[in-house]
């Protein structure tokens, strides 16, 4: 067995603050997300992945039959001293086709979930080693935003030129409050990735997106809609037989005329 196989993963304590900047408890980082290795091989392919998967594909360029132009021969064939041309529309010419010129295209690569999952693992185990991963109870108090007061809080926890923080789905008073923080970059923890993380000097959890994250949507960190909330689709037996449809026949009167 070998020495990476026989390592435990050691969770972390950080401690929790309010808007005010108090401490008010701590929270536990769970070794298996926030102590794991950080495979830089891995997570540059992932990275990789993902900003090809953002690009739109859309560029185009017209081939000599698609450009608009005539079809005449622009010279005769010989006694001209020229090259011989058949086309104006042709790549050496101005306003001709390009030859072999980028088409709409698909740039998506296929990440396993796994892959993914480690890469982030990664990414936030670096972070943590060195104390850049926080945890707060809430940006502001009360119940109106304020980006004054959110910006504030921010301050007391981190100066740092690019702040990823993670929020939960539901938070719209936090969200409301960060959203036009120039440094300060959104995210709902169940879209939390390796790309965002590695962009940012600090990451910034709420208590309930860390709780989200941690849970993940294998256990219910994204709901799950309950029994009786589930549609019946149970195909019920039927206590008395189904009556036939006898087949149409024609009006009496019409059967005499024929």
């Amino acid at each position: 067995m070998t020495s990476s196989q026989t390592t435990e993963r050691a969770d972390r304590s950080v401690d929790v603050v309010d808007a005010t900047g108090k401490k008010t408890g701590t929270a536990t980082l769970p070794g298996a997300l926030f102590d794991a290795n950080a495979n830089v091989s891995l997570m540059h392919q992932v990275v990789v992945a993902q900003l090809a998967a953002a690009r739109q594909g859309t560029h185009a360029t017209k081939t000599r039959a698609q450009v608009s132009g005539t079809g005449a021969k622009p010279y005769r064939q010989k006694g001209t001293g020229r090259a011989r041309q058949g086309s104006l529309r042709a790549p050496q010419f101005e306003g001709g086709g390009i030859s072999h010129g980028p088409q709409p295209r698909s740039y998506d690569q296929r990440t396993p979930k796994k892959m993914k999952a480690a890469a982030l693992r990664g990414a936030l185990s670096d972070r943590a080693r060195e104390d850049r991963v926080h945890v707060v109870s809430a940006f502001v108090a009360g119940d109106a935003p304020s980006t004054k007061s959110a910006l504030a809080a921010l301050d007391a926890i981190s100066t740092a030129k690019r702040v990823l923080v993670v929020l939960d789905r539901d938070d719209v008073l936090n969200w409301v409050s960060l959203r036009n923080v120039p440094r300060v970059h959104l995210i709902e923890a169940g879209q939390l990735n390796t790309y965002d993380v590695l962009c940012a000097d600090e990451v910034v959890f709420t208590e309930a997106a860390l709780a989200e994250y941690v849970a993940g949507p294998a256990k219910g960190g994204r709901g799950s809609a309950s029994s009786s909330e589930l549609p019946d689709l149970e195909t019920h037996e039927i206590d008395s037989e189904v009556p036939s449809v006898a087949p149409a026949t024609a009006p009496a009167d019409t059967e005499e005329k024929a």
